[in-house]
């Protein structure tokens, strides 16, 4: 599930409850990577929602923290719902959670639109506290998110209009632009036969096959560019205007 890592590198919660969190200041509280994560296992177990797989990466010597957890939770076969996590120590990212889906047949990624809970200090009390708002107002996520997957399954897209797209895509820094001709080529002859026809959500898992390549952090970075281009945040898609 999740991401690839050609940078920065996967590890567990024992590892990353080794990382070092930076001394505090009057103006800014890190928080510890692996408080973030236990917050938010405990309230997905107060959902009685089971785990089923989870992934972390470190990125930046630490500095950055990416995770998944994978839930049993869902409406469809084709797919289940996870959550995103991610926070960091250097002040570029604030801790956030978003709504996601992993496809079954291939384990890509898809995440929602909005990533709640971004907040660059707090304490643990407070944390907590946060992360079961936050659980709750990703239920909408997840709606919008499997309402939209649903929509793009339905809408079929001409090779010409791909192409743009997916240069539209690249132009907007969600991937590079060395891999036009790669996702492109991935639409056109899928790895998996789910995605035999060309429609925008074949059209997306060949963006998020590819993704798989990417760091942690240019994957996060991806997923909320191709949020906004497919219209997984429930508003109107940019790709085809």
């Amino acid at each position: 599930m999740g991401l690839m890592m050609s940078e920065g590198k996967f590890v567990g919660r024992d590892e990353i409850a080794l990382v070092p969190t930076p001394e505090a200041t009057a103006s800014w509280k890190p928080v510890p990577h692996v408080d973030v994560i236990d917050a938010v296992t405990d309230v997905v177990k107060a959902h009685n929602w089971q785990i089923l797989d989870e992934q972390y990466g470190l990125a930046r010597d630490g500095q950055r923290m990416f995770g998944f957890l994978r839930i049993n939770r869902t409406s469809s076969a084709e797919w289940s719902r996870c959550i995103g996590i991610r926070n960091s120590h250097d002040r570029t990212l604030a801790v956030g959670l978003a709504a996601g889906l992993s496809v079954i047949c291939c384990s890509n990624l898809c995440l929602g639109g909005s990533m709640v809970l971004k907040r660059r200090h707090t304490c643990r009390i407070e944390l907590n506290g946060l992360v079961v708002e936050a659980i709750d107002a990703l239920e909408d996520d997840f709606l919008t998110l499997e309402n939209v997957a649903e929509d793009l399954k339905i809408q079929y897209v001409r090779e010409d209009a791909a192409r743009i797209a997916i240069v539209k895509a690249a132009e907007a820094g969600a991937v590079n632009s060395s891999d036009i001709l790669p996702i492109f080529q991935e639409f056109k002859a899928p790895r998996h036969e789910e995605f035999s026809d060309p429609t925008r959500w074949s059209l997306l898992n060949a963006f998020t096959e590819n993704a798989k390549k990417y760091s942690p952090a240019r994957a996060d970075v991806c997923y909320r560019g191709l949020t906004r281009l497919f219209g997984l945040d429930g508003q109107p898609s940019t790709l085809w205007k």
